[in-house]
Parts: structure tokens; sequence; C-alpha cells
């Protein structure tokens, strides 16, 4: 599916009520090859019938689309008629909407967790719910747009990584030759939109505090490991702010490991316009907060290696990397459309 300037690749959101679907809707409006052609949420939303910029008024003159109800007629229209399909939609809406919509003539970007492991038994055991349909999953082309450029360029079905797993594995893939065989200690704070939109009573303001969760349990943990091939110890944690995510991951590095070594290694990002690197740097969220980069910080001390990599969550971990993606598989810059 490539593209020539003067072509516009119709492209459609399924879940663009949510934050990080609203935040796609904005760049999707926004970016030169792409048309926004509908935006959807389910039939028995509240929110159907509503235009986007009535629930995110900074959206007001960017998108003026109402939000669509999904039913079969609008899920047939999507099929004939859209090019690139969004899904920002809870996981196992995600899997069912992928095995209705994937026929190998659109691009499907999946940004829940549906198609990011292994096996249907691992959706069982980490999400939940059976996963309806497994041949997706071989299928499915990682989203990590700086480690998987090549493949993303082929792609049919994309699996955005979580903002977690985000942040986690641009430090560790790099790193792959240089640290121990001991687990990697991953302490990970998010904003409250990482929770969703849907009101729960630990992202109430009134209960909003630091809290970790999902102790030795989060979704995330096997999706970390996979990619990087490397035990780790993940705790997410929910910090009493909007957006934005920092991780603080501690590692041990091998015998002779040198500080030119660690630069060396993280050297690859260097032609990565996306991805900023520091010796010495501690990065924060504001650094980050409403674009696309993620920022990265590490220190070196014997053998013990500290790095941060902060990002914001809706964006790099979410919708921006979304775009990345397709900007890669449509041939075109990572950073077409993406706030830089």
């Amino acid at each position: 599916m490539k593209i020539s300037s003067a072509e516009s690749i119709n492209a459609v959101i399924i879940g663009a009520s949510g934050y990080a679907g609203s935040e796609l809707a904005r760049l999707v409006a926004a970016h030169p090859a792409l048309a926004l052609a509908g935006i959807y949420v389910s039939e028995s939303s509240n929110d159907a019938g509503k235009p986007l910029a009535q629930l995110y008024p900074r959206l007001r003159d960017v998108v003026n689309q109402p939000l669509q109800p999904l039913g079969e007629q609008q899920l047939a229209h999507i099929k004939q008629t859209a090019q690139v399909v969004f899904i920002a939609t809870e996981h196992d809406v995600a899997a069912l909407l992928v095995s209705a919509l994937h026929d190998g003539n659109k691009l499907i970007v999946d940004l829940s967790g549906a198609h990011r492991l292994a096996s249907a038994s691992d959706y069982e055991r980490y999400y939940g719910f059976e996963h309806p349909f497994e041949a997706a999953l071989n299928q499915a082309v990682y989203g990590l747009a700086e480690w998987y450029t090549d493949e993303l360029a082929q792609a049919q079905l994309i699996a955005v990584p979580g903002c977690y797993p985000t942040a986690s594995l641009l430090v560790l893939k790099p790193l792959a030759s240089l640290l121990a065989n001991l687990p990697v200690i991953i302490n990970a704070v998010s904003g409250v939109t990482g929770a969703g939109r849907k009101p729960k009573q630990n992202t109430l303001g009134a209960e909003l505090s630091l809290q970790a969760y999902g102790v030795f349990s989060h979704r995330h943990q096997p999706e970390i490991e996979r990619y990087s091939a490397r035990a780790v110890v993940f705790t997410p944690h929910l910090g009493n702010f909007k957006r934005g995510i920092l991780a603080s991951i501690y590692a041990t590095v091998a015998d002779d490991v040198s500080h030119q070594d660690v630069e060396q290694a993280f050297s690859v990002y260097q032609k990565q316009p996306c991805v900023r690197v520091g010796h010495q740097h501690t990065p924060a969220i504001q650094d980050v907060e409403h674009t696309g980069y993620c920022d990265i910080g590490w220190h070196l001390n014997g053998r013990q290696l500290i790095v941060f990599a902060a990002i914001d969550n809706l964006l790099k971990g979410a919708a921006s990397q979304a775009v990345q993606c397709v900007n890669l598989r449509l041939g075109l810059p990572q950073t077409v459309g993406l706030p830089l």
C-alpha cells in the first residue's frame, strides 16, 4: 500500500471517544496523507451521535465529525471503503473486530493488547478472554517503530505496543548484549489517563495518590519479556497526574562493560527522530508531554546501570506511535503528522 503525494488514504477510527482514540483522531485529521473517513463507538455507547468536539472541546474546528454507532451496516461500510482501520477499543472487542475486518485488503492498526502476545492461551491467562482469531497472532507485526521498521513496511496487521512496554523496550533492546544474566527491575509510573476514560473508584480525584498495582501479575510483563527476551520484574504505579510515563529501569551489566559500551549501544537511536538519549540525564514527563518523543537518560556506576525513559502514554505510548507505524507502512518519513 504505497501512495503518491497526490493520493489520500481513507482512515477510520473505532473507539474514538477514549483518550487515545481522541488523540488519534486529532493526528489523523491533520495528517497530509490520511483522510479521516469516520469515527466510531459501540452501538450501546452513550457517546454515539455526539460530535467528538463535544467530548473534547480542544478538538473544535479540528475534528467536527460525530461519533457513529458501530452496527452491522457501519461495519460493512468500513469493510468496503476503509484503507486503514485504527482500533482503540477494549482488548476482547478489538480481537473480534480484527477477525471481522482482516481481509488482506486494508491495513489494521490495533492499539489494544489483543495481538501483542504469542498464543491464545496467553490471552486466557493474562487478559481473561478466549481469543477468537489465533491465526492473527502470527500475522501481527509488533509496532515498536524503531525496531521493526522493515517488518512494518510490509504489515497488514499492526499490534501497537503498550505504553509501559514502549518505554521499557526502547531501553532494554539496545542493551541486550551488555546485561548480566539477572532479572531487570522496572518501576514505572503512569498518569491517570492510562487507566482509560471509564470512571473507576481509584481514578476519582479524591482517591488519587501514588500507588503500585498489578504486582507480579500485570499483563504488560509478558509483553516486555517477549520482545526483550529477558526476565523482568515489572511494577506499574498510578500517579496523581493526567498523562505521561516515567520508567525507572535497574540492571546489572556484564563484567568489563564500560560507559563507552553503553553509549555505543544507545547510538542506535542517533538516526531515530523520536528517541532522544543523554548520558547522566534524568528525563522528566514534562519534557515529553504532548509529544511523540521518548527521552532516555542513563547512569552507570560500576556494574549498576539505571536508565530512565519518559514518554507521553497517549502519544508515543499509543496514538503517535500508531501513526508512526502507518507512516512506515506507507513509505513516508516516520515523523509525518507527529507532534514533535
